[in-house]
């Protein structure tokens, strides 16, 4: 009996341990790319998106050391993806990276469909969604290949796209929606041609997906439809369901709006300015590189000035 209980308990320790180590190393985890990566709402404030859900689950499993979104900016196509991987102000933050998910390609498409959602109608010129998805096709070759280079302990993930008009006529969907399978085909070849790992986000969502997509005028998603991705990234990253996020495990929502982002990037500016300048009264020398790093929003200086004009 002794013997017994042993040989259980051995493989109840083999077991636990086995499924620890499957997720044992801490994560810096970087999230680049469109509004969906920054986590827009449908009613153009900023919340909890897919890689806030991702960084809360892998930080109660004890995965997550570092994250932010600090690269990631509502309405980047795929040139400003590449522009922003290129810069030298995300160079310290890539090649510290040991986890990056990237959205982008959605705006480049997206941005050529003319949408009346009162109608419920769509139209889009055949010509132009052609040049823009080879456009897309060129820059996530050259951002994969940048982010091989400067994040090169980086496991990447590049999220696919679901359709973004579940509440247009049947008839009307179609086409459009026959440019976004283009569009996750080319992520998806991109993806796995550079050993990246495409997540599929397009079957939870459907063509329908109202209850995921709730305002006829916006294409981002709610919190269940943040959720939907999360999950389907979780999955790819575990190789299983053990890390999903269930629905009453998310967030409490706390949105900000682009007004309040401004205000506290300026107060994050200024404080940054008074600790430069105390810095060089008391050692005469330059801050060090670890003060320039800054997580979350601050750093929206380049999206700043757009919404400052627009708001002006």
């Amino acid at each position: 009996m002794k013997r017994l209980l042993s040989l259980i308990g051995t493989v109840i320790l083999t077991m636990v341990f086995g499924v620890s180590s499957a997720f044992a190393q801490s994560e810096n985890y970087l999230s680049i790319g469109d509004s969906l990566a920054a986590g827009q709402t449908p009613y153009g404030q900023i919340d909890a998106g897919y890689s806030d859900l991702i960084a809360m689950r892998l930080g109660m499993t004890g995965q997550l050391s570092f994250y932010t979104k600090e690269l990631a900016f509502p309405g980047f196509t795929t040139a400003d993806v590449l522009k922003r991987v290129k810069s030298e102000e995300a160079s310290g933050l890539l090649a510290n990276a040991t986890l990056i998910t990237i959205s982008a390609g959605a705006n480049d498409l997206l941005r050529l469909v003319q949408v009346n959602p009162t109608a419920g109608t769509l139209a889009f010129s055949q010509l132009q969604t052609d040049y823009a998805l080879n456009v897309v096709r060129k820059n996530m070759v050259e951002i994969l290949e940048e982010l091989k280079v400067r994040a090169p302990k980086a496991k990447i993930f590049v999220m696919g796209y679901y359709f973004a008009y579940p509440n247009v006529h049947a008839t009307q969907k179609e086409g459009t929606n026959a440019q976004l399978i283009k569009l996750n085909t080319i992520l998806q070849q991109q993806a796995e041609h550079a050993g990246a790992t495409y997540v599929n986000v397009y079957d939870a969502f459907g063509l329908n997906a109202t209850n995921l997509l709730p305002n006829i005028s916006d294409v981002h998603p709610n919190f269940e439809g943040y959720r939907q991705m999360a999950n389907a990234f979780l999955h790819e990253y575990s190789g299983s369901n053990a890390l999903a996020i269930s629905s009453n495990e998310l967030p409490k929502p706390n949105p900000i709006s682009f007004e309040q982002i401004l205000e506290q990037q300026e107060k994050a500016e200024q404080k940054k300015e008074q600790e430069k300048e105390q810095e060089k009264e008391q050692e005469q020398e330059q801050p060090s590189p670890a003060a320039s790093i800054i997580q979350g929003f601050t750093g929206y200086a380049a999206f700043m000035e757009k919404v400052r004009a627009i708001l002006s």
